[in-house]
């Protein structure tokens, strides 16, 4: 299986610094019109998986992809709990969640084994195809973990986040 990797659209939480989490999010005006690239970079794709949170199945629907599109609930966001929606400084430091969740939420570490669980049945339906997943920053922490670089969680979550315009990964 080739995997890509895509993180949601921009967001207005993103544009005003907010760590959104498991709230819905919006995309924002710069998001609606970045989010039609992906469709145009990946047009060779078999199928794409997202996140279930509105901001990424938002950012699938406005790619233009006729693939089918599939909601998975293991790609959300780390869930924040209390921090859900409060400023992103609030979350740091992040490297203390690793093991420990955010209060009444998630670990990263739990985020990974999500993953984990959705990269395993993904390539037992679809080992001979390309997939497109649309999620978010912990998701793309946790598929460099896992298929990329194999740097810890905690190293990577350290580390700045410099988009790009997608990640491929071989399964």
């Amino acid at each position: 299986m080739k995997l890509i990797y895509e993180t949601h659209s921009i967001t207005v939480d993103n544009e005003r610094g907010i760590a959104t989490g498991w709230l819905p999010g919006e995309l924002s005006e710069e998001g609606r019109r970045v989010a039609a690239e992906i469709g145009l970079r990946w047009p060779d794709v078999d199928v794409v998986f997202s996140s279930d949170l509105r901001r990424a199945v938002h950012t699938v629907e406005l790619s233009g992809l006729t693939v089918p599109h599939l909601q998975d609930w293991r790609l959300r966001e780390c869930n924040y709990g209390e921090l859900n929606g409060a400023p992103v400084d609030a979350l740091e430091p992040r490297v203390e969640r690793i093991n420990g969740p955010f209060p009444g939420g998630q670990s990263y570490a739990e985020m990974v084994e999500l993953t984990r669980s959705f990269l395993a049945d993904a390539k037992r339906w679809y080992d001979d195809a390309t997939v497109l997943v649309v999620a978010h920053s912990a998701n793309r922490w946790a598929l460099e973990h896992l298929l990329g670089s194999g740097k810890p969680i905690a190293e990577l979550i350290a580390a700045p986040f410099n988009w790009q315009p997608g990640w491929e990964y071989d399964c």
